[in-house]
């Protein structure tokens, strides 16, 4: 297996912690599109922490963060992690001792040691400078200066310019010829949008005529992550993309945002109000894989979607592509629940069952009525030549880790997933 193509170092931190490190005053919060000073930092932070809002921005000053990502990766109270979902994904596949993985991405010292003895990573892929990611949390009723936190969350933030450029990606394609992968993964796709749209369009064909470039008879899974532009999301999906992968690995924003970018069915809903309505993701999943999926008029290799939620995950897949559905997405289910709860086996008095007990399987067409019977959790029902899997999650009632738990689902189920050679 090999994946490529956004690798770094997660710093996980207390927000608070670091910015009494850094020496900064609490002071009154102010969001900034882009940070370029410790005092920036201090007033994005304030200001999502107030709202108890998720948040990810771009860090443009070098040097000054150079210095915060030293104090935070030397804190005490610091964590490192494995970072970048393409890195998250070789590291949950290389956890199977029958399998070795290739991962080209910016490696810099300190995540080459917390990498996996199964990772193998050519030394193009070697660099003198990690790529930190800081992840600054936040408990629910923690207080910074005049701020209390509603709720417990996180704000990242990264000056990360080889992810964002998509560096390793040609040499990812072509050291495959050496490493003979059964799979590719690739990701880091939304690490572009940082850039202008000039650059990203042409940086955008240069990685199109690089995927083009692996050999067919490898399936390539390709893994969305938080977007904001539309034209872009349009562009990977329309053009570009999309056409060239036989499988998508989504959350329920990705695909909210996807209909939207593209006017595909149930665009004109603005936000999920709760647990994403079944029905109304079957419909948007099989748009996709009808609209931009293989078929005789359409030359494209997309046949697979996995779509996961904190309550579930469906499993879609074109018939006569792909085998052992029902193992896969209750594989990526079972994942979800240990690695959220950081247990080895499910452990049943710290999850609960938050799936609808029953949905119907469209709202665009005549739909199914399913009522999910403990027995056999996963259900499957069938649409024009696409076959649907859906299994309930566990969901971990204290989780302890939520970061790259998509990336963790997304590798389980492809573990399970047998392609068929075509």
């Amino acid at each position: 297996v090999s994946s490529s193509v956004n690798a770094c170092v997660d710093v996980v931190l207390s927000g608070v912690k670091l910015l009494e490190a850094l020496g900064l005053e609490p002071g009154d919060g102010k969001d900034h599109a882009v940070l370029s000073s410790g005092q920036d930092l201090g007033e994005a932070f304030s200001h999502f922490m107030q709202r108890g809002a998720a948040a990810e921005r771009f860090f443009s000053d070098a040097a000054a963060f150079q210095d915060i990502a030293r104090t935070a990766s030397e804190h005490p109270a610091a964590q490192l992690y494995v970072g970048g979902n393409a890195a998250l994904i070789g590291q949950k596949l290389a956890t199977n001792p029958d399998l070795k993985v290739l991962l080209c991405g910016p490696v810099g010292p300190r995540l080459h040691e917390l990498l996996d003895d199964n990772v193998v990573v050519p030394p193009e892929s070697m660099q003198e400078r990690d790529e930190f990611h800081l992840i600054l949390e936040y408990q629910a009723g923690e207080e910074w200066g005049q701020v209390k936190a509603p709720t417990a969350n996180r704000f990242i933030f990264s000056h990360d310019l080889s992810n964002g450029a998509l560096n390793m990606l040609e040499v990812f394609v072509s050291s495959l010829d050496e490493f003979q992968p059964d799979l590719v993964v690739l990701s880091g796709l939304h690490m572009m949008e940082g850039q202008s749209k000039e650059a990203r369009q042409r940086r955008l064909m240069e990685a199109v005529a690089s995927i083009s470039d692996i050999p067919t008879d490898i399936p390539i899974h390709l893994e969305l992550a938080s977007m904001t532009d539309q034209d872009f999301m349009s562009n990977i999906m329309h053009q570009q993309v999309f056409p060239l992968v036989n499988s998508i690995g989504l959350n329920e924003q990705e695909l909210l945002f996807l209909t939207q970018a593209a006017s595909g069915p149930h665009a004109s809903l603005g936000s999920w109000s709760g647990i994403p309505d079944v029905g109304v993701v079957s419909d948007i999943l099989f748009w996709i894989l009808k609209e931009h999926g293989r078929a005789a008029e359409r030359a494209s290799d997309l046949t697979r979607i996995h779509f996961h939620t904190l309550a579930y995950h469906i499993l879609a897949t074109v018939d006569g592509h792909w085998g052992n559905q029902a193992a896969a997405v209750a594989a990526g289910a079972r994942a979800a629940g240990t690695q959220a709860c950081a247990t080895d086996t499910i452990d049943t008095s710290r999850v609960l069952l938050k799936a609808p007990r029953e949905f119907l399987t469209s709202h665009t067409e005549a739909p199914a009525k399913i009522s999910l019977n403990p027995d056999e959790p996963v259900v499957h029902w069938h649409r024009e030549g696409i076959s649907f899997h859906f299994s309930p999650v566990l969901v971990c009632k204290d989780p302890v880790r939520t970061v790259g738990l998509g990336d963790a689902i997304s590798a389980e189920g492809l573990l399970y997933s047998e392609a068929y050679p075509q």
